[in-house]
């Protein structure tokens, strides 16, 4: 009967290590996925804001085209 406890207690063990390796993957996996979400967006609100000057300035180009006319 001993035997078979320890053998139940192993496989619970394993099969709780496995799991816990397959959590920290998970975890590790999702922070990975994260920071490259925020890069992406740090590059959109970079390229937002260049489009955002460039229409400023065409914006005052166009005003004092109209000013002149």
């Amino acid at each position: 009967m001993d035997k078979n406890i320890g053998e139940q207690l192993n496989r619970a063990y394993e099969a709780f290590r496995q799991a816990c390796m397959e959590r920290d993957h998970a975890v590790k996996e999702l922070q990975q996925k994260t920071e490259n979400y925020m890069q992406q967006i740090r590059e959109q609100q970079e390229k937002i804001e260049l489009q955002n000057s460039i229409i400023a300035k065409l914006k005052s180009q166009l005003a004092a085209l109209n000013a002149n006319r």
